[in-house]
């Protein structure tokens, strides 16, 4: 059976999006397998607040289903999601229209890390900053040649969220910071290596496995962990990998400051065979100075917070930086990369020396209702689609 982008219970209810495009979101039940495909190919499978909404309901109504027992999530065309919809923050940064997105993203992001079910995500293409969040917390998540991932929220402005300071700060030595500071990519094998995937399946293979994993009608892990076994490839990085780089990395981005990161990579630039480095610092002069020093504080916190802490965290930083409570810049970053498309920001301020301590304090302040995530005994019980956030208003 296929439910296209309609509530659980509601099969009349469409999605905004669904209107004039394409259903954003696709689902087929099969057996005791649940199938979701994201489904906005055109736009990358970005995540807008259809997607955030019909995403949670069916996972909540998945997870009370006695008859779902395995979760398939996937992308349609040659990204997997390419995170938050740019476009939807910039034209709802006059009013608090999206305001109440990012808190159902939050919630949306708690789930996916606790969920009972158990998940096989399939990312065949590009996975970026908040499109992350549906694969790698999944038990199995399942990459191929043509994955890219990256997490380049600084370099419009914005910080590494829905989740993931938490997870960056838990990759081998100071590959977060490096990989949330300067946005590098990581290819599959990349991604396997470094923990933010779990199997390797080469792209020609994938429908296949898929086809498998429905024949198989069940969500015991040993044996789903089996089936993928069967058309997995044990890789490793390549020559040239960034991950083979880990010592100079650590070396300058376990320095205390953004200033200190970039005077050590400076350093070692001038070193032979160190070229790499170049375009990278090159990248990270062109993000936006405020976004760094939030970016740099938020994964350094998540080495020593809980899932949940994190989360709160960077709800909290979200906000701030969507009220412009320091800076406009994330309005300009998506200005200058998805609207006027120039690529020549204009931060405000422009320099690192512009910004003290105290005024990164300003956004990792606490609001006047925080992040309030479901206790486990209260948890998922129907109510998602009723969830707001009416006192931003």
């Amino acid at each position: 059976m296929r439910n296209e982008a309609a509530l659980p219970g509601d099969t009349q209810t469409m999605a905004p999006e669904a209107a004039c495009q394409e259903e954003v979101v696709l689902v087929d039940e099969v057996g005791h397998v649940r199938v979701l495909t994201l489904n906005r190919p055109r736009q990358l499978n970005v995540i807008s607040k259809s997607v955030v909404s019909l995403t949670a309901c069916f996972f909540e109504k998945w997870e009370k289903d006695e008859d779902a027992e395995l979760i398939i999530v996937k992308g349609a065309g040659r990204a997997f999601s390419a995170g938050g919809d740019l476009r939807m923050f910039y034209d709802g940064r006059l009013d608090d229209s999206c305001l109440e997105v990012v808190y159902r993203m939050y919630w949306l992001c708690d789930h996916l890390y606790t969920y009972k079910k158990t998940q096989v995500t399939l990312v065949n293409g590009i996975v970026m900053g908040g499109g992350g969040a549906f694969s790698v917390p999944s038990k199995f998540s399942v990459v191929t040649e043509k994955t890219v991932f990256a997490v380049p929220e600084a370099s419009i402005g914005f910080h590494t969220d829905c989740s993931f300071s938490y997870i960056l700060s838990r990759l081998p030595g100071y590959l977060g910071e490096f990989l949330a500071l300067t946005g590098a990519r990581l290819s599959g094998k990349e991604m396997v290596s470094a923990g933010l995937a779990s199997h390797f399946v080469p792209s020609e293979k994938l429908k296949e496995l898929e086809e498998r994993l429905l024949k198989l009608n069940s969500g015991k892990e040993d044996k789903v962990k089996e089936i993928i076994e069967e058309f997995k490839i044990d890789v490793q990085p390549d020559d040239d990998s960034i991950l083979n780089r880990l010592p100079i990395i650590d070396k300058c981005f376990s320095k205390e400051t953004v200033e200190e990161i970039l005077s050590s990579l400076e350093t070692e630039s001038g070193v032979e065979g160190n070229g790499w480095i170049a375009p990278l610092l090159k990248g990270i002069k062109r993000s936006s100075p405020t976004a760094l020093k939030i970016t740099l504080r938020s994964v350094r916190e998540g080495r020593q917070q809980t899932l949940e802490e994190s989360l709160k965290k960077e709800f909290r930083i979200t906000m701030n930086i969507l009220r412009s409570v320091l800076t406009g810049d994330v309005y300009e970053g998506i200005r200058a990369l998805a609207i006027d498309k120039d690529n020549a920001p204009m931060w405000n301020p422009s320099t690192l020396e512009e910004l003290s301590p105290e005024k990164i304090d300003l956004i990792f302040r606490p609001l006047e209702l925080e992040l309030n995530l479901p206790k486990e005994e209260h948890r998922w019980i129907g109510k998602y689609e009723d969830l707001a956030y009416p006192e931003l208003k």
